[in-house]
């Protein structure tokens, strides 16, 4: 029962990351300073909850976005830039999947 109420909770949050309302940022120049820099190792673990913030602003699903986002960047001390896609910016961020084999982080 475990199992199906997380393969649920990360496939909701996966489908509103992917299908959300937000539009991205149209250039480099309007993202928060925090994303500028990019790649792994790029932010300092309390920088986390900011960038988290961001990358979450645009889903319905705030709390799970935000709670798998934060120990996403503590782990790869990267968020990938907008509120969506852009995972190639953090190869540990992107990499980094469920037992199941989806993605962990949004």
């Amino acid at each position: 029962m475990m199992k199906l109420i997380v393969v649920f909770v990360i496939s909701s949050l996966l489908f509103a990351t992917q299908f959300s309302n937000g539009e991205e940022l149209e250039s480099q120049a309007q993202a928060p300073a925090i994303h500028k820099n990019g790649g792994e190792g790029s932010l300092k673990p309390e920088e986390c909850p900011k960038a988290c913030e961001y990358r979450c602003s645009a889903t319905s699903h705030r709390k799970p976005c935000l709670f798998f986002c934060n120990k996403c960047c503590n782990k790869c001390l990267c968020v990938p830039s907008g509120t969506y896609g852009h995972k190639e910016e953090c190869p540990c961020y992107n990499n980094w999947t469920t037992k199941e084999g989806g993605p962990k982080c949004p």
